[in-house]
């Protein structure tokens, strides 16, 4: 038997949650470097993934490990990667180190037990982000859908406790209200994920009862349902096919988040530590929009193109609403939360333009916006720890007094607005490109994304870096090695992806076109005029090959 090296990358942070929530709690400093430890094992082990995935192989999931598990109820422990996949746990991977780095002290117990602060058990605080890592990377894996239902929601429970838990320390007001906003906050979270779940868990056992009925042994195995589709001896009606393809997206779709199920995600990024916000935000969404493409796609085509024209439309109000009040925001932490929303609004947008372009671009972009927004927000979330409060009125003049933090923030920021150069304007370029072909008025509206992008950015660095210098900011210190070290490699990523593009693009292409061939949709051919007089080539000669060649 081959090593189970997708059950080992989702094992190893989980035993790393075990060990760490395990040390006594005067081993405060030995969990910190035990989870970094376990997260770092991990990154590793998801590197050996990708060096052995090979995208030209031409099998939609390779690595794969199946094993009996619940028999009566067709429930099989069945894992899978094709690139997409592969790259959602490099990204997963790759920021849980940084993550736990920039959290170093957020959980921390303060030294004075004041009214309006709380201890925060440290052990509890990393295991938690290594059990949110686990469940994450099993879903990219699961090729089951039951299999994959479960980690989809058990991740919400570590996640409430992070968000409800773990608050930020720059609070306006008391520990009272501090703690009124986060409960609220991760309630709410809570809810909308949850309703979701159930709702999607009712379509989950509709597709059991169809594939039991017409395949003679119900099925959760998402290559087998595929297949049997394929090969015409599982016919869903189309009534039907619809019903359980809505129950999937809506669980997706509130965590994506699309609009109008977006409103907890401002409140949760708002009320977490910096770190959690990018847990958030970078990583435990991402599963909503990889799993449109996984499950709603491949298990319901048909329903699929069905629904794609009211997809577009709210994947479009997503993105100029997200911006519009990102513009009009205060508070620095909730302005990266509806960037969020309409950053978001062009991945949907790409996956439902159904082209290989829109798709390859959403899927890049789910990667770059994972590493714009963590450089951005865990920026912010630096400069916010040494001010102690979130409002970007609170600032002044900080590129003065700490220039590299003010230089970090605004390659954060103009990642987060896609300048060219920068990895996030290869995705956006081809999901808005991939969208015109197909839908081109949707297309022109969604650039307005882009407008407003640099607005929000833009204002929001003259107001917090430029101008005179506020005198809360004057001793403000600079970034430090270890925040250095969270920072510089997410920089890099930005510059190297931004320029050369092609490991990404390569990677997750077949993926792509597997998709397309699964939904039945072929990219649109473009019309060429080839000359203004019929019968005649270029030049006023007649059409030749070499002319229609040029046309193709």
């Amino acid at each position: 038997m081959s090593f189970p090296l997708l059950t080992a990358t989702a094992v190893v942070p989980a035993v790393g949650a075990i060990a760490t929530a395990a040390l006594p709690a005067a081993k405060r400093t030995a969990a910190k470097w035990l989870a970094l430890l376990f997260s770092l094992i991990t990154f590793a082990l998801a590197l050996v993934v990708a060096f052995r995935f090979d995208p030209g192989a031409g099998a939609p999931f390779q690595l794969t490990e199946s094993h009996a598990w619940i028999q009566d109820f067709g429930v099989r422990y069945e894992l899978g990667v094709d690139g997409i996949a592969v790259a959602l746990i490099a990204l997963t991977t790759l920021l849980i180190p940084f993550i736990i780095l920039a959290g170093w002290h957020d959980a921390d117990p303060l030294e004075e037990a004041t009214p309006n602060r709380r201890w925060r058990p440290t052990q509890g605080f990393f295991a938690l982000i290594l059990a949110v890592e686990a469940m994450v990377v099993l879903s990219f894996e699961a090729t089951d859908v039951f299999l994959f239902y479960i980690f989809f929601e058990a991740m919400l429970i570590p996640m409430y406790f992070l968000i409800g838990g773990f608050g930020d320390r720059a609070g306006r007001d008391g520990a009272e209200e501090a703690a009124g906003r986060r409960s609220y906050a991760a309630v709410k979270f809570l809810l909308y994920n949850l309703a979701g779940g159930l709702i999607m868990l009712a379509a989950v056992i509709g597709l059991y009862a169809v594939t039991a009925d017409q395949l003679g042994t119900g099925t959760f195995s998402l290559q087998q349902i595929v297949e049997a589709r394929t090969a015409g001896t599982l016919n869903i009606g189309t009534g039907t096919e619809r019903l359980l393809f809505l129950g999937f997206f809506f669980a997706f779709a509130v965590k994506a988040p699309l609009w109008p199920l977006h409103t907890w995600l401002p409140g949760a990024m708002g009320e977490s530590t910096s770190p959690v916000a990018v847990l958030i935000t970078a990583v435990v969404d991402k599963v909503g929009t990889f799993a449109m493409l996984r499950f709603c796609l491949q298990l319901f085509p048909e329903a699929s193109s069905w629904a794609t024209p009211v997809i577009l439309v709210l994947a479009l109000i997503s993105i100029v609403y997200g911006a519009l009040l990102a513009v009009a925001q205060r508070d620095i932490k909730r302005l990266i939360a509806y960037a969020s929303i309409s950053h978001f609004g062009f991945i949907i947008l790409g996956i439902f333009a159904m082209t290989s372009q829109g798709q390859g671009g959403a899927t890049l972009y789910m990667v770059n916006h994972g590493i714009s927004t963590a450089a951005l927000m865990l920026v912010a979330g630096f400069l916010i720890s040494r001010r102690g409060s979130r409002l970007i009125a609170d600032y002044g003049g900080v590129q003065k007094v700490a220039p590299v933090l003010a230089g970090t923030f605004l390659i954060g920021g103009l990642a987060t607005l896609s300048l060219p150069g920068l990895a996030p304007f290869v995705s956006e370029f081809l999901v808005l490109v991939g969208t015109f072909t197909r839908y081109p008025v949707i297309g022109i509206i969604a650039t307005l994304g882009i407008v407003l992008a640099a607005l929000y950015v833009l204002v929001l660095y003259q107001r917090t870096m430029t101008g005179p210098v506020k005198a809360e900011v004057t001793n403000m210190p600079d970034l430090r090695v270890r925040e250095l070290v969270v920072v510089a490699p997410l920089i890099a990523l930005l510059l190297f992806l931004g320029v050369y593009p092609k490991p990404l693009t390569d990677l997750v292409n077949p993926a792509v076109q597997h998709t397309l061939s699964v939904v039945d949709k072929k990219d649109p051919k473009p019309t060429v005029q080839v000359n203004a007089v019929p019968g005649e080539g270029r030049h006023g000669h007649a059409a030749n090959d070499q002319d229609v060649e040029a046309a193709k």
